[in-house]
């Protein structure tokens, strides 16, 4: 039972980071950034209409944040940035709520990125321009009633860099961080943060989530590239913690 679950969870985890680039970033966060909850959580699949429709505006709040963002940017580099770069990250920095009901996840997801379908996925969101950085949801049956029952964080974070570790292309797997919290009714969920070094695609960084609830083991993957000359950057990571933390079963 245990090793049929143990498959399970391998399978799903390299479901969104093939041929994908992930992110490595050392620094640590040390401005904190009020994001706004969600306006509407009742939102079960959205279609392309609804994408459209909750595409962001350039709205006067918006504006205000780009323009905070343009100064605390000029501030810590010396230098005025991009205004265009500041709207686009005050873009990012605007989080929805996906709730999907009929699987029983909610989680956050940056409003600029599109919601694509991948076989094997109950969910896929994408960057613009930028199918690697992606965020994704797998769900599938199992006979465990907790995550517990498979094994400790550390376990389970062992596991997955292993599976990492066998591919031909991996060059290296280092596990960053394996956490622990409680989401939704005293929920167990496990978080891992790694950095993944491929000849099929360079640098990866994996934020990772995965809980069980009625039978069912469910698997947060955000991907994003982290090449030594483009390297993750705090804001977005921001962000990707964000979405990380939010990842829990659905009330």
């Amino acid at each position: 039972m245990a090793l049929r679950s143990s498959s399970t969870l391998l399978r799903s985890s390299t479901l969104f980071h093939q041929n994908t680039q992930f992110t490595y970033a050392s620094s640590r966060t040390f401005v904190s950034i009020q994001l706004p909850k969600s306006a509407s959580p009742t939102c079960t699949h959205e279609s392309h209409a609804d994408m459209v429709h909750s595409s962001p505006r350039f709205s006067k709040r918006k504006l205000n944040l780009t323009l905070l963002l343009t100064t605390f940017l000029w501030c810590q580099g010396g230098s005025l940035p991009n205004v265009h770069d500041a709207l686009l990250l005050a873009q990012e920095l605007e989080l929805l709520r996906y709730t999907d009901f009929k699987d029983g996840f909610t989680l956050l997801r940056p409003s600029s990125w599109t919601k694509v379908d991948k076989a094997g996925a109950t969910v896929l969101f994408q960057e613009a321009n930028m199918g690697s950085n992606n965020i994704g949801v797998v769900v599938s049956p199992v006979r465990l009633a907790s995550l517990g029952e498979f094994g400790s964080p550390q376990f389970v974070a062992d596991k997955l860099l292993q599976a990492e570790r066998r591919k031909e292309s991996t060059t290296e797997a280092e596990l960053i961080t394996a956490a622990e919290r409680s989401g939704e009714g005293g929920l167990q969920i496990y978080e891992f943060e790694y950095k993944v070094d491929s000849t099929r695609g360079g640098m990866k960084r994996i934020f990772s989530a995965a809980f069980v609830a009625s039978k069912k083991l469910y698997l947060l993957n955000i991907a994003h590239s982290d090449k030594p000359e483009s390297p993750l950057d705090l804001h977005k990571r921001i962000i990707l913690e964000k979405v990380l933390h939010s990842f829990d079963a659905a009330a």
